[in-house]
């Protein structure tokens, strides 16, 4: 397993073994929940979960869902957590093969695009939806979301790194550039959503600008 700040953040969290069955149903119904509460968040964000939501699109009860989660924040900070992980299943895990440096630099863009593009969720991405509603308000929801956005700059900080240890872009400031290629991934994201047909390609012309040859 890597090393550093981001790789303990952006890791699948592995769920322990469940032999039990009747566990192992609630472990099932849990992750269906789980999807259908990532894709509503994407679209209405955090707010607009709800039990009540939840039951209609899932066909569960609603009294069983509030018997998995308890309360709301905590099915929040569930959704928060699912989408990390497949997040972490879609952008990060196809990548880890990939050289540290600009290889691995390029593979993360272009697989975080991919995300974006053919949207995991249903809204976009599910941080650029809810960051939003969520940066104004402190406390456990906006942590989790800031954590994971944090992890993700880190890792694209640390492959900047790489590449100019490496002698294969141009000297850069690695924190400054890896802020800057987020935003231009996150304004991608929202271009994408309200169908801006060169999106993609403008991403790839800017995102190129940090990555000249030395």
């Amino acid at each position: 397993m890597e090393s550093g700040p981001d790789s303990a953040v952006l890791t699948r969290r592995e769920p322990a073994e469940i032999t039990d069955k009747r566990l192992l149903r609630g472990a099932k119904t849990r992750q269906t929940v789980l999807r259908h509460a990532v894709d509503i968040a994407s679209l209405d964000g955090l707010a607009g979960l709800s039990f009540g939501r939840l039951a209609t699109d899932s066909g569960l009860s609603k009294a069983g869902i509030q018997t998995l989660f308890k309360t709301k924040e905590a099915l929040q900070l569930a959704a928060i957590d699912y989408a990390r992980d497949l997040f972490v299943d879609e952008v990060i895990e196809p990548t880890r093969s990939t050289p540290h440096g600009l290889a691995r630099l390029r593979a993360l863009i272009e697989s975080w695009l991919a995300y974006a593009e053919t949207p995991l969720f249903a809204g976009g991405c599910f941080w650029v939806a809810n960051m939003p509603e969520q940066d104004s308000r402190p406390g456990p929801l906006r942590d989790a979301l800031l954590r994971d956005r944090r992890a993700w700059v880190h890792i694209l900080e640390r492959e900047l790194r790489e590449a100019v240890r490496a002698g294969d872009i141009a000297e850069v400031d690695p924190e400054l550039a890896a802020y800057q290629i987020d935003a231009v991934l996150c304004a991608t994201n929202t271009a994408l959503r309200v169908g801006e047909q060169d999106a993609m390609s403008r991403a790839w012309r800017i995102v190129e600008g940090f990555l000249t040859s030395p």
